[in-house]
């Protein structure tokens, strides 16, 4: 897979806040990157303004000469993040193949930084690495015959279910297990007669690790966009 090479410009929410000049050679760059580190160290539930300052060896109020607030910070940390997905030249005659790759790739990409799945939950990015990626997906889909609403629909659905599999991640590494470890076992002892479908499915709800289930959903998504495909 090969970066796409394409950049688009900041939108225009992400201008300097306009307090005038920088006291300090802090940049903006810099504030992301501390910003991205405290995120993979502490999570998003420790994520402040100020860890980052320190991180910076600096005070929080030097930080928002070069970002609006908490919430912008965020996005540009998304959108750092998001970059690190690279895409390979489009071909609409293997479209299934290429979103089963993008995935597989966007899920490693989160699985490396679990704090910025998380702030991905409920936000909707939009930065100069995200654009260049959606122009990716809507050609692929768009090519293959698949419709503008469920092509568009598809990536946030996509999107959604991705950066939530990575958020499980990070949890099952570091929960106990032992519930899930014993739950077949344990609905296989239940009176059959009381729970016939879950005594009959309990090898299969318990089988399968996370890259399984993940494999699934992913192949569930894709058949299921496949019917909408024009021909």
């Amino acid at each position: 897979m090969t970066s796409s090479g394409v950049s688009a410009p900041d939108p225009p929410w992400w201008d300097p806040p306009g307090r005038g000049e920088p006291r300090t050679t802090l940049t903006r760059d810099k504030v992301v990157t501390a910003a991205l580190h405290v995120l993979d160290e502490v999570g998003l539930q420790g994520f402040t303004m100020r860890r980052v300052a320190q991180e910076l060896g600096t005070g929080a109020a030097t930080i928002y000469w070069h970002i609006a607030d908490k919430e912008q910070l965020l996005q540009l940390v998304l959108d750092r993040v998001i970059g690190e997905i690279e895409l390979p030249e489009p071909d609409s005659t293997r479209w299934q193949d290429q979103i089963r790759e993008f995935a597989r790739a966007g899920r490693a990409v989160f699985r490396d930084h679990p704090g910025v799945a998380l702030a991905s939950l409920g936000r909707t990015p939009v930065g100069p690495n995200l654009v260049p990626i959606m122009e990716w997906f809507l050609r692929v889909l768009g090519e293959a015959g698949v419709p503008p609403r469920a092509a568009s629909w598809f990536a946030d659905l996509l999107a959604l279910v991705g950066a939530a599999q990575a958020v499980e991640d990070g949890l099952s590494v570091k929960t106990n297990n032992r519930a899930l470890d014993g739950l077949g076992e344990y609905l296989a002892q239940l009176p059959a007669d009381q729970f016939p479908q879950l005594t009959s499915f309990a090898a299969e709800m318990a089988r399968g690790d996370a890259d399984d289930r993940s494999e699934f959903a992913l192949e569930l998504l894709i058949r299921g966009l496949a019917s909408y495909v024009r021909q």
